[in-house]
């Protein structure tokens, strides 16, 4: 399946159609929409490129079996969360941080001063989401490898074949259109 393809059918779809007839590729066409997302939770965590997409891959693998398993309503505030954990379960296993986890700690969000504050940063999330998808598909490959995967300029240019001057002006282009297409949308929404 071709996620171009799917492009317009909503995350809560997907679960749906994935609940119905349990074909695995509508959670691979879900989970591969959160892939830079994840990428950038693990990064922010564990600090290594290579451990935070070995813990993507695992927090998929997590995610498929959870699924099979039980109804999730808000898809990507949970698979946020089980990113989340993961990481500070790989740091505490390191002995890096001593902190209590548990299997409940998605019940935090019946807090509702929590509750709003994922909300929020699902939402900007979103935006964020729909706006980088915007981008042409050089500035959307530069950032996305300049931000989230932490590159240098140099790696970027290596990676693309694109000149170091392409680089820096895709990735500058590319921050400047991302926050007029955010306000656009901010705009939009009031």
């Amino acid at each position: 399946m071709s996620n171009d393809k799917y492009r317009h059918i909503e995350d809560n779809q997907l679960l749906e159609n994935f609940y119905s007839d349990k074909n695995n590729q509508w959670l691979g066409i879900l989970l591969q929409r959160y892939t830079l997302l994840l990428l950038g939770v693990c990064m922010k965590y564990l600090k290594n490129e290579d451990e935070a997409k070995d813990a993507v891959q695992q927090v998929f693998l997590k995610a498929i079996t959870e699924l099979h398993k039980y109804k999730v309503d808000y898809f990507k505030s949970w698979l946020y969360t089980i990113a989340k954990n993961h990481c500070l379960m790989q740091l505490r296993s390191k002995g890096k941080y001593d902190i209590a986890i548990n299997d409940d700690t998605i019940t935090l969000t019946e807090e509702p001063e929590l509750k709003l504050t994922l909300i929020e940063k699902d939402n900007t999330l979103n935006a964020m989401e729909v706006a980088l998808q915007q981008l042409s598909t050089e500035q959307q490959q530069c950032i996305t490898l300049f931000y989230l995967q932490k590159k240098s300029y140099q790696e970027i240019t290596d990676i693309t074949n694109y000149s170091l001057l392409q680089v820096k002006s895709y990735i500058q282009n590319g921050k400047r259109n991302l926050r007029i297409l955010l306000l656009q949308q901010h705009q939009n929404e009031q």
